[in-house]
């Protein structure tokens, strides 16, 4: 299961970004050949950046390549460094999980609404999905990350605390 979220994760990043260039491409050629701007692909493109932002954060805290500041975590012993993965983990999974919620509900609302984007009149919650899914795909990631470096700490000579 863990491979094929991972796949599906880098997939989704991989088109995303080939759409997004395509459209850009085209819309330059576009631009500088016919001198007419294919304006209505901005908004494809914008959110497809929403997307391309929550899941490329996803496999960010994957691979443990979000910014980090360790001075004092690299100082305490592995007690505190337990204390600290929890607390921030914690954090994390409260920030997506408010995310997710009101991710949900901002679609829920667009659908009720029957809300059409600006310039195609495709229904907004299609695009807005990107928010709830993209943080359930980050909150995954940071439980999964967090229970891993929670139990690391908690190894000394082959035995957990």
């Amino acid at each position: 299961m863990e491979k094929v979220i991972s796949r599906l994760e880098e997939w989704i990043v991989a088109i995303v970004m080939a759409v997004m260039s395509t459209i850009a491409f085209v819309n330059i050629l576009s631009r500088g050949i016919a001198n007419y701007s294919l304006s209505f692909t901005e908004e494809i493109t914008i959110n497809l950046f929403v997307l391309l932002t929550f899941v490329g954060t996803a496999i960010g805290v994957r691979q443990n390549a979000h910014l980090g500041f360790t001075l004092v975590y690299d100082l305490v012993n592995d007690g505190l460094k337990r204390v600290i993965t929890l607390f921030v983990g914690l954090m994390m999974a409260l920030l997506f999980g408010v995310l997710l919620y009101f991710g949900i509900q901002m679609v829920l609302f667009q659908i009720q609404m029957g809300q059409k984007t600006p310039s195609l009149g495709w229904p907004q919650w299609w695009f807005s999905l990107a928010m709830p899914f993209g943080a359930l795909l980050c909150l995954y990631r940071t439980l999964q990350v967090t229970v891993k470096e929670f139990r690391e700490h908690g190894v000394k000579g082959g035995q957990s605390l």
